[in-house]
């Protein structure tokens, strides 16, 4: 199944993208008469079939849109520290994405030693993945956004710091109650601050643990994503 984004779907004839135009004809090679499915992203899915495979702007036909990819009854937001290399960054979001994630927003701490990153390319990143992982729903990347900005902003849900200093935290799967929101935040290289962490507390964030091993960034990030998905197939 060849799975393509298009945050555009119409029931009747439409051109795709050039980005996923060439991904159709240069490495596929797929050409007139073959099928595809594609995707919104918000849910929405159909077959097509392709009509005319130009160059820069591939032709499609698209069939009924089915909205039968049922959302999660829980809703996910990591927010997580760029890595310095950002290789790793990536390779969390598209392990994210394959697992399922709602929400993703990089986080600027105090031992961020990224101050600077490209969300264009990011969304890129996440898109592959969806298409990769046959998902109906795209995740959403955030602009960037300040540590102290961040544990501002009002969510509804449960809020956890994942934090490996103090001893004192609680196990993921201990606190967090299946079917419910959860924001994570996942700190930077060195980890976050104790000021950071009692801001945090200060604003309802629960310190969790994610395991007795010390993880690197992107790896509690997959962590927390996989746990709060196993949680809630239980």
């Amino acid at each position: 199944m060849n799975l393509f984004y298009t945050p555009d779907l119409d029931p009747e004839f439409f051109s795709l993208s050039e980005e996923e135009t060439r991904h159709i004809t240069k490495v596929l090679r797929l050409t007139e008469g073959d099928h595809i499915f594609l995707t919104d992203g918000l849910g929405n899915m159909c077959e097509a079939v392709i009509l005319n495979a130009r160059e820069k702007k591939c032709l499609v036909q698209c069939g009924p849109i089915k909205h039968e990819y049922d959302k999660r009854p829980f809703y996910l937001h990591i927010a997580i520290a760029p890595t310095k290399n950002m290789d790793r960054l990536e390779w969390f979001l598209e392990k994210a994405t394959e697992i399922g994630i709602d929400e993703i927003t990089p986080l600027f701490c105090s031992h961020s030693e990224r101050t600077h990153i490209k969300t264009d390319r990011l969304r890129k990143v996440v898109i592959a993945a969806l298409k990769q992982s046959i998902k109906a729903y795209l995740p959403r990347v955030n602009e960037p956004v300040q540590f102290q900005k961040f544990i501002s902003n009002p969510w509804k849900g449960s809020k956890f710091i994942a934090y490996c200093e103090t001893g004192n935290e609680a196990e993921l799967q201990k606190v967090y109650q299946k079917g419910s929101d959860a924001l994570i935040m996942i700190g930077p290289e060195g980890d976050f601050s104790p000021a950071e962490v009692d801001q945090a507390i200060n604003r309802d964030f629960i310190p969790i643990s994610l395991g007795k091993s010390r993880l690197r960034t992107e790896t509690a990030g997959v962590v927390a994503c996989h746990t709060i998905d196993l949680l809630n197939r239980v």
